[in-house]
């Protein structure tokens, strides 16, 4: 068996490390944050969405990034700067944001989800399901007509794709979740969706892999590589060289700066998400839930409440704006008339960076440059819902088995080197 060298962990990076150790290879998990640290896998709105099988970039997008960007409490803001990744970036997405991209991209998406769906199921089965998965389904939570009409074209294309999904009243809404009060005009309901707890996740899967021997350097940040030919060598540290077989990419955000002194181009930008989480809320909702206009997200975990969103491309810059958290801070009770936004006021913000790709669809699989360097990273908003089928993926690839779905839209290479 090989030894292999992941870069990055985080929710992808760890569940790589545990499909491939099941394998029988030999591990070794490099991040360069220390063990005790909170990126995008903890603080994220834990859910497990089948539901979002269009990508980030679908028609219509462009037009609401530039109608948001200039609300500093909008669901999307573009931080004003002289960047050429930034400028390539958006045209790759205006490019991509078609009603056929939305179509060939649809199939893939929805065939990962529903895979990764199978997978929580049998982590939560192997566990005790010690990270709280709660198999309820998901409500878009819709205040207008406009809005619940647009949703319901996504519902008839769910159908078209055999993801179960349902328009229904607000009446019917309420019986779906009784334990929250709605202000709305209808919803979405979506049963396949599930949500848990993210910080219970990834310590689980920390306690798996340990427990299966793979190995981890924390505080540890890969500063270049060694190649000979068609292969990665070795990682450079500042704490010495790791050699390994195969080299798996999962650095999230940081994965372009990563792999750019090996003269690879991944176009991504840090797409910066809030999240606050109430320990003691006025009502606690049996489902998760998405504000469908506000683009926000709203999860139980256990006793308290996860309210998360915003999309902020701003660079690796993970300062807090307070006014993007207040555009979230108001949108409850909008929603959820009970609640107030001084119920917020002693909570401390989150925020992290989700790695975002141009077409809205993870990079996953081998580079074509070398031979045995594999990209798992660019999952946007999708990293945790897709970790668990991404990680089986890698495994997959680096053991010689063909890959159980189809991963032409997903090659790292598909924006040219």
């Amino acid at each position: 068996m090989s030894h292999i060298l992941i870069c990055g962990a985080g929710v992808i990076g760890l569940c790589a490390a545990h499909y491939l150790r099941a394998r029988g290879h030999e591990v070794t998990v490099v991040d360069r944050h220390p063990e005790d640290r909170d990126g995008c896998s903890f603080g994220n709105a834990g859910m497990i969405v089948p539901s979002h099988f269009v990508p980030l970039a679908a028609p219509g997008m462009t037009a609401l990034a530039f109608k948001w960007m200039f609300d500093p409490k909008s669901p999307f803001y573009i931080r004003p700067r002289l960047s050429a990744s930034l400028i390539g970036w958006g045209l790759r997405f205006m490019r991509a944001s078609t009603e056929q991209h939305v179509a060939r991209s649809a199939p893939v998406l929805r065939d990962l989800s529903l895979a990764g769906r199978a997978l929580f199921e049998e982590l939560a089965d192997t566990t005790g399901n010690d990270f709280g998965l709660v198999q309820r389904g998901l409500l878009m939570l819709c205040k207008t007509q406009s809005a619940l009409d647009h949703e319901g074209a996504i519902v008839a294309r769910a159908r078209e794709l055999g993801v179960a999904a349902e328009v229904v009243t607000a009446a019917r809404a309420a019986e779906l979740d009784p334990d929250v009060r709605m202000d709305i005009a209808g919803a979405v309901y979506f049963p396949l969706d599930c949500h848990l707890t993210p910080q219970r996740f990834m310590a689980t899967l920390l306690r798996l892999t340990r427990e299966a021997g793979v190995q981890f350097a924390w505080s540890t940040e890969i500063t270049g590589w060694r190649s000979e030919g068609r292969r990665v060598v070795a990682a450079i540290t500042p704490r010495g060289e790791i050699t390994a077989d195969e080299f798996v990419l999962a650095g999230g955000s940081w994965s372009p700066a990563t792999v750019r002194s090996l003269g690879l181009r991944l176009p991504m930008e840090p797409g910066k998400g809030y999240s606050l989480t109430l320990p003691r809320p006025r009502q606690l909702p049996r489902l998760c839930s998405i504000f469908t206009e506000a683009r926000v997200a709203v999860t139980p975990m256990g006793d308290t409440l996860r309210v998360g969103g915003t999309m902020e491309l701003s660079g690796l810059d993970e300062s807090i704006r307070p006014e993007r958290v207040q555009g979230i801070i108001e949108a409850v009770p909008r929603y959820f008339p009970e609640f107030r936004t001084a119920d917020f006021g002693a909570i401390t913000p989150w925020r992290g960076l989700r790695p975002c790709s141009p077409d809205g669809l993870p990079y996953l699989g081998r580079f074509a440059r070398f031979d045995n360097l594999t990209a798992a990273t660019g999952h946007a908003m999708m990293g945790l819902s897709l970790a668990p089928i991404t990680g089986r993926i890698v495994a997959q690839l680096l053991s010689g088995e063909s890959p159980s779905i189809d991963l032409k839209l997903l090659s790292p290479d598909r924006f040219g080197a």
